[in-house]
């Protein structure tokens, strides 16, 4: 964008500029889409633009209305017609009107991208109602197919709200306590002690997590803090009357509230199946272009157009279980590494489950150094500084002590008896009669202080042999949710990220923090500790060092390679033009690379990687083509940066490679501005040569065994290299370019 024109708010000026400049009318348009999309112009004068102002001035130019129709096929205004989609401050119906008989296509993908089909009352769903009119060969069934999904969402809805109505006096730990009963009824011997998978895909335990998340996001977003505020006697009423009674029947005590529980049971029920019609149908058809839904006798049929019916959803989910795999693997190998293999960790007694807790401890903390780039220490949202390590350590001691106290002698008892409250109530008396008498109930709590006094055994090392009573207060705080200050923000209506359940597993309420055995003993928390630290802490003071370091460590690794490599390179400003800084730029044997590289999280969802492919991914490919230009250009005339990449002044490389390089699988060797996005695991998995990893070589994690002596994984890793032929950068490109990396067969090219 032109510098003069970066102070106005005034698209159809660039459009002319652009032209000015030579550009047709169709790239012209792109570039002006891409900058109304990237937020551009953020000033106006001295004064931050609006997203509304904005949406205002670029719908609003009359340069939209002299467009070609291959413009309006192209991705960018495609998302920006989405982008129209999805706001309701200005309308433009005439050109929508118009775009039906120019470029019908383009607005039907518009719609889906903008999520209107659960929308129902924007007012841009009257506008397009229109459009089956204008063309209805174009729009006759798409609308009817709108119209099929705003109805089975209301309906679902209404559903979800009646069934809320009869629990709305519960309290948020009232709820806890039937949504415990049903995870040791439901979740525990199916996660457990089933081998198949549930036939109906909804009941999977991540489908009934999230579910469960969102009533408990709903009883916060209705509750007072008095009610979040428990002291001793407030935690002992809510137990007696909704837990109790299950466990411990009496003839003289208050009888179990089946009724509340059945409602509960009917309640989540129908939050899974809302979600999963979010989930598989709504977003499936706002997001994903690999399937379409057609009319069908008044209801909806998936067409796919993957004849595999293999979708990259899927994918993805199959790569992030052996990535699952790989970092258990280089777990071992540094707990082997370190000696650790012949010492005793913990109690005699707790040995084996301790020393796994210590090398998933191990694994993660090597996946979040070397992949997210974070330091051995990290602040906290109260700004205390807690060892990574240790925090992480923490939670599968936590994981390991919940598995090995409560969740396995329940199954224990229950296949004894084959009646899960009967077991939970064996297992809870079996803590009552312990000398030290030990809480075994589906929930446990205890006082804060209390709570650092029992893990602060946890913290012992060299420089704390009794260990610190303040790093076990920064490791609580680090995996601590506050549920008096969440429910104030999600009252007041307050926009940003919450933490999900499994992200941080001890609940504060008052002065009491709760940790439910059934969530810790089976949650993934490596996930738990990435999206900690990524996701709910993007923000956090530490994050740009942390995006330096894995620069850095990638780095390393191509040098390791023998590549010349230059980090953060600044290229010169070119007629009013910044492309800004090169995050890394590696050459070899005539082969140059531009790497572009991103930080960010693990994503649940298929909106949510869409919408990472559509923002971060997209612009990510516009900066890169523009310090691809530039560093083609600087190699003519620039000798200190020919002779830092080992190359004779004057000469170009006779092949340049532009790769987007991100910490998230989503959208991998997809091309975003024609240069491909590559995941930083798969290209360090390349570059380490260590993809047999990947594949569980011992077939230790298919299996239930904890025992990792005399295991060699090695044995096979020279039949899996991907170099047979020694390493070279062509033989690289092509490994990346095929995605070798993920080849399920030892020597396949």
């Amino acid at each position: 964008m032109p510098e003069e024109l970066s102070q106005s708010i005034d698209y159809g000026a660039l459009f002319t500029a652009n032209i000015e400049e030579g550009l047709s009318s169709t790239d012209a348009a792109v570039m002006v889409a891409d900058a109304y999309l990237d937020g551009k112009p953020r000033l106006r004068g001295k004064r931050k633009t609006t997203r509304a102002e904005r949406d205002t001035a670029f719908w609003c130019s009359d340069f939209l209305r002299t467009l070609p129709t291959d413009a309006w096929y192209t991705e960018s205004l495609v998302l920006a017609l989405a982008r129209y989609m999805g706001q309701t401050g200005v309308d433009a119906p005439e050109l929508i009107d118009h775009l039906a008989s120019l470029a019908p296509e383009s607005i039907k993908r518009a719609i889906r991208y903008s999520g209107l089909v659960l929308q129902g009352q924007s007012p841009r769903r009257a506008e397009i109602a229109r459009l089956s009119a204008i063309r209805p060969d174009a729009f006759g069934d798409f609308i009817q197919i709108l119209d099929v999904f705003e109805k089975a969402y209301a309906e679902r809805l209404t559903t979800v709200d009646a069934l809320k109505e009869p629990l709305a006096e519960l309290s948020p730990l009232d709820l806890l306590a039937y949504t415990s009963l049903y995870a040791f009824e439901h979740l525990i011997p199916r996660e457990l002690l089933s081998r198949s998978e549930p036939a109906d895909t909804d009941t999977h335990t991540q489908f009934v997590w999230e579910a469960i998340n969102n009533l408990l996001i709903w009883k916060l977003r209705c509750t007072r803090d008095e009610a979040l505020r428990l002291n001793e006697r407030g935690i002992a009423k809510s137990l007696a009357h909704h837990l109790s009674p299950f466990l411990f029947p009496s003839p003289e005590g208050p009888t179990p509230r089946e009724d509340l529980y059945l409602l509960f049971k009917q309640l989540l029920a129908a939050q899974i199946e809302l979600n999963s019609f979010i989930s598989r149908s709504a977003d499936a058809f706002s997001f994903n272009d690999d399937i379409e839904f057609v009319l069908r006798d008044e209801g909806l049929d998936i067409v796919k157009h993957n004849p595999s019916g293999h979708t990259i959803w899927e994918r993805d989910g199959e790569r992030l279980n052996r990535l699952h795999f790989y970092w258990m693997y280089r777990g071992m190998e540094a707990f082997a590494t370190a000696g650790l293999i012949n010492t005793t960790i913990g109690r005699p007694e707790n040995h084996e489950s301790n020393r796994f807790a210590y090398i998933k401890a191990m694994r993660t903390h090597l996946q979040l150094t070397e992949v997210y780039g974070l330091a051995d220490s990290v602040t906290t949202d109260s700004g205390v500084k807690v060892d990574l390590f240790q925090a992480i350590l923490s939670l599968e001691l936590m994981t390991a002590f919940f598995k090995a106290d409560f969740v396995l002698p329940y199954l224990d008892r229950l296949r004894e008896t084959g009646n899960p409250r009967l077991a939970l109530c064996q297992l809870a008396f079996s803590g009552f009669l312990q000398p030290e008498m030990q809480n075994r109930l589906p929930i446990t709590w205890s006082d804060r202080s209390e709570k650092i006094t029992k893990i602060t055994g946890w913290t012992v090392n060299g420089n704390f042999p009794k260990g610190s009573a303040k790093a076990a207060e920064a490791i609580l705080d680090f995996w601590t949710i506050d549920w008096v200050a969440l429910s104030a923000r999600l009252r007041m209506g307050e926009k940003g990220l919450h933490p999900d359940l499994f992200e941080r597993p001890i609940i504060k309420m008052g002065r009491y923090l709760f940790q439910l055995p059934w969530l810790v003993a089976m949650q993934n928390n490596a996930s738990a500790a990435i999206n900690n630290l990524r996701r709910l802490g993007a923000r956090r003071h530490d994050a740009r060092e942390e995006t330096k370091r894995i620069e850095e460590r990638l780095a390393a690794l191509f040098e390791h390679r023998d590549f010349s490599v230059l980090r953060n390179y600044q290229p010169e400003r070119t007629h009013g033009d910044d492309p800004g800084e090169v995050d890394l730029i590696c050459a070899r044997d005539g082969h140059l690379f531009v790497l572009e590289i991103k930080s960010t999280f693990l994503r649940s969802s298929q909106k949510e990687a869409w919408l990472h492919g559509t923002t971060t991914l997209r612009k990510a490919g516009l900066q890169l083509r523009r310090k691809v230009y530039a560093v083609k250009n600087s190699l003519d005339s620039n000798e200190s940066l020919a002779k830092a990449l080992g190359m004779e002044p004057g000469t170009r490389p006779l092949h340049v490679h532009g790769w987007i390089v991100d910490t998230s699988i989503e959208h991998d060797h997809k091309r975003f501005d024609g240069f491909i996005k590559v995941s930083l695991e798969e290209l360090m998995i390349a570059l380490r040569d260590d993809r047999h990893l990947l594949n569980d070589p011992t077939e230790l994690l298919s299996s239930s065994s904890e025992q990792i002596e005399g295991l060699n994984w090695h044995e096979t890793d020279k039949a899996w290299t991907l170099y047979p032929d020694g390493f070279c950068a062509s033989r690289f490109v092509q490994v990346i370019e095929t995605e070798a990396v993920w080849d399920e067969l030892p020597g396949a090219q």
